[in-house]
């Protein structure tokens, strides 16, 4: 590995890093370049304020209209459905229209309000590439997208012969190649490093409620919401998730605010997840294999 690039470029509602080593430079920049088209490739595909996503798309067709979407976003759609169907609506995708009652996010542009008892149980997957609603709803992936675009930049890297990568999505990484890499962790107030974990092909998210909370008509809310009660959740503290799989990892940071201790032991067993402890120093963190 005789090159080392850094390179970084603002996507996702972030500031996205990528860092490569390979066997020369000419190399490492076309991956580098491959994995940013990836990175864009999601953003445009399912930010819901794009104009022209497949998420927008869906807002803007009739209720009950079958809509074309992109191979990768039928594949987050997929995930988010089985992790709202295991956390028992814990998790759910739904949520977009609590987001945007509460002013987080705007409303789109759509023919429909959302029904009140709308849920993730009404998004009808159709085959490979067609997505239905059976009820009015608003979608929003912000909570595992931006995970699923750091493991597309980083099979991307993989695939240009790159030999050791990480990508960073605003404190949602991965690491992979025969290295493991020190990664630090800072408080959920920003106010300096809590920590460090040493990682080895594997990613890392971290999502701190505090960071988005806002006080409003004599009480706290914020932008992560019990998909079940409806309650914001994790207005007071910050999670930190390794797992194999950044999605896996970003997705699994809400289920740690949102789900009881029972479902939410079993989900991080069965997805070979952690929650970080606060305060822990140097714990050395190797992912299996997704």
């Amino acid at each position: 590995m005789n090159a080392t690039l850094r390179r970084a470029r603002p996507w996702l509602g972030t500031l996205v890093e990528t860092q490569v080593a390979a066997s020369d430079d000419t190399c490492a920049r076309r991956a580098i370049e491959a994995a940013f088209a990836e990175i864009e490739a999601v953003h445009c595909r399912m930010s819901f304020h794009e104009a022209d996503s497949d998420l927008s798309r869906l807002h803007a067709a009739p209720v009950g209209a079958a809509v074309e979407i992109d191979p990768r976003t039928m594949a987050v759609l997929r995930f988010a459905l089985e992790l709202a169907e295991r956390s028992d609506g814990c998790f759910d995708p739904s949520i977009a229209g609590k987001l945007v009652a509460h002013g987080f996010l705007p409303p789109p542009r759509s023919p429909f309000a959302p029904n009140e008892r709308a849920s993730w149980h009404d998004i009808e997957l159709m085959g490979s590439d067609h997505v239905r609603l059976r009820r009015p709803l608003w979608l929003d992936l912000g909570g595992i997208a931006k995970g699923y675009a750091v493991d597309q930049a980083i099979a991307a890297l993989l695939a240009h012969g790159a030999a050791q990568v990480l990508v960073n999505a605003g404190g949602d990484l991965r690491v992979a190649g025969p290295r493991e890499e020190i990664v630090h962790l800072r408080d959920a107030d920003d106010a300096g490093i809590a920590g460090a974990v040493a990682i080895r092909d594997a990613a890392l998210a971290s999502s701190a409620g505090a960071a988005t909370r806002q006080y409003r008509h004599g009480r706290w809310i914020g932008t992560h919401f019990d998909g079940c009660s409806g309650d914001a959740v994790g207005l007071f503290c910050a999670t930190r998730v390794i797992a194999p799989t950044c999605m896996i990892a970003d997705a699994l940071t809400k289920i740690a605010f949102a789900a009881p201790p029972a479902i939410a032991q079993c989900l991080f067993a069965h997805y070979g997840a952690e929650v970080i402890v606060p305060g822990a120093h140097r714990r050395r963190m190797e992912g299996r294999a997704a």
